[in-house]
């Protein structure tokens, strides 16, 4: 029998004097500068040419049909990295538009030196892994300052910028340097296997395999870069759906509070370091939002 989907409870869209978009169908992805270039940029813009679209904070979490306007069971996943590639992109969170960029190193272009990466990867837009949080079951590590990270294992390749529905399966808790990196797994929400999968279980009996090489990909990618192998909290195990939401919603809640500002203003008790984290993302980022309405509250 086949899991019938339901709605997740994550929150309505909420509001703000920007766009706000609960899927891809009124955008489009373009391409400014020239590739291969530390001035490259894949921007989301909406097709009435009107203004660029944030791709972290204008694009909803919950997908929203765009034929009838109403939240679905998905959630709405930004690729930055197609699979069978190795470019490191990332939505550049500290710039003004949060356009995605090639990541860099003193000045060099940066890829992935252990070869290509095999599954699309990118992030949930509306998240953020808090650097002044410790989750219970991060080993005593912090959040990377990032939206949270998704392993998308569909058939299809996805572009860079564009924005899929996805079920949530799962999810990895990575340490990375000593910060919390989790790593959600999802699937397309139209791919083929998609009707097989409701939860972390069954990815590993349809595709057995998938995870441990998901997991052995993310302990020994940095090790061509002369670093350790990373290591992994919860005895390395892929947590269930139910555990992956949760996980979800703390940074959706993040998110919220570094936007309005509220987490910058609560920033004296941390350390130099922390602060000067959370101040460069407010300073790029409210520059071009408006606060939330205080009436539009993620319903968890």
């Amino acid at each position: 029998m086949l899991g019938v989907e339901t709605l997740v409870p994550i929150g309505e869209p909420i509001r703000t004097a920007s766009a706000s978009h609960g899927s891809a169908s009124n955008l489009e992805i373009l391409a400014h500068g020239d590739e291969d270039t530390l001035e490259y940029r894949i921007k989301a813009a909406d097709k009435t040419g009107s203004k660029p679209i944030s791709l972290w904070h204008d694009v909803t979490l919950v997908h929203v049909d765009p034929a009838t306007d109403r939240p679905t069971p998905y959630l709405n996943f930004v690729c930055e990295i197609p699979k069978f590639s190795r470019k490191k992109y990332e939505i550049a969170t500290d710039e003004v538009g949060n356009f995605i960029k090639q990541d860099e190193k003193k000045g060099v272009l940066r890829e992935f030196k252990k070869g290509d990466i095999f599954f699309n990867y990118g992030c949930l837009p509306r998240t953020w892994e808090d650097p002044t949080f410790v989750h219970p079951d991060a080993e005593g590590c912090r959040g990377d300052n990032d939206p949270v990270d998704v392993c998308e294992i569909g058939s299809r390749i996805v572009k860079t910028g564009e924005i899929r529905p996805v079920k949530i399966l799962g999810i990895l808790c990575m340490i990375d340097e000593g910060e919390a990196d989790w790593k959600v797994v999802a699937i397309d929400a139209e791919d083929k296997w998609a009707p097989f999968l409701n939860d972390i279980d069954d990815v590993a009996k349809q595709l057995p395999g998938t995870l441990d090489a998901i997991r052995e990909w993310f302990r020994t990618y940095k090790i061509p870069d002369g670093k350790p192998p990373n290591v992994f909290g919860l005895d390395e195990k892929f947590m269930d759906k139910h555990y992956a939401l949760e996980i979800i919603k703390e940074c959706n809640h993040a998110w919220k509070e570094l936007i309005t500002g509220e987490k910058d203003r609560n920033m004296d008790q941390y350390d130099v370091e922390v602060r000067g984290l959370v101040r460069k993302l407010s300073k790029s980022n409210l520059v071009d939002l408006a606060a939330v309405e205080d009436d539009e509250h993620p319903t968890f």
